[in-house]
Parts: C-alpha cells; sequence; structure tokens
C-alpha cells in the first residue's frame, strides 16, 4: 500500500518549533537543500542541523557527517538524497531516535517509509515544506 501523508502531521512539523537535521545540506547554491533549509530558518523559526558528507557548516550552523555524531534530539530528518539511497538515511534515523522523517520532493521509498512508520516515526514523503506552508496559512 502506497504511503499518505497525513495533513495533519504535515501541520504539526511544520508549525511547532523542532530541531531539523538536514541530510544533503551544503553550501553548493545550486542546490534545493540550502534554499529549503533557509526558509526552515528564516520563515519557521526552525533549528537546523547540516549534514552532508563533507560535514559542511550551512547558515552559520555546525555541520556533521552523519546523523548519529549529532548531540541531543533530533525531531526532523529532511532527506534531500536520491531516493536509492535514502533507505540508509531513514534506518539512520531510526537508530538515533528521530521523531520524523521527510522525504523531499522526488524521494520516494515506500520500503523506508514503511519502516520508518512501523518504528514509530512520522513519515512525510514526495512533497517540500515550502510548498506545504502555504495552504498551512504560513
Amino acid at each position: 500500500m502506497a504511503h499518505q501523508n497525513d495533513p495533519q502531521v504535515v501541520r504539526r512539523l511544520l508549525t511547532e518549533h523542532g530541531r531539523w537535521a538536514v541530510v544533503g545540506l551544503s553550501n553548493n547554491p545550486r542546490r534545493a537543500a540550502v534554499g529549503v533549509s533557509r526558509f526552515l530558518l528564516d520563515r519557521l523559526g526552525m533549528d537546523v542541523v547540516p549534514v552532508s558528507l563533507k560535514g559542511d557548516d550551512v547558515h552559520g550552523q555546525k555541520g556533521y557527517t552523519r546523523l548519529a555524531d549529532i548531540p541531543g534530539r533530533i525531531d526532523v530528518v529532511d532527506c534531500f538524497v536520491n531516493s536509492s539511497r535514502v533507505g540508509a538515511v531513514v534506518d539512520q534515523a531510526i537508530a538515533v531516535g528521530a521523531r520524523s522523517v521527510w522525504l523531499q520532493l522526488g524521494v520516494i521509498d515506500e520500503d523506508a517509509a514503511r519502516r520508518a512508520a512501523e518504528a514509530g516515526l512520522d513519515v512525510v514523503m514526495d512533497t517540500c515544506p515550502v510548498m506545504e506552508a502555504p495552504a498551512l496559512g504560513l
């Protein structure tokens, strides 16, 4: 059965203050993660933790190379990675006790979404906070 995003989960994630680990966020201005993470910071008031292969600091926020290296809680793991690689990120999110995973627009992995949901995480897939926020008046 295909994953269906729960509008109440989307609303809660975008309106309640949270700490978002943005996987795939680097200093490359051509990447969508840069603009979306800026939106999360500036418009929605979220805390953003960059996660990338190089561990780049972005938007003045300390970067990490792995979710497991991030101290403290992670409310949302926001995935800007290829669909073929997102399952491993979701498994890491489960392992570190993240509360939610958000698979960005075009990032689809039904098996990973199911594993996350079965582990008790909220799951949003194949959409973007920047697209969802206007419908919520944000």
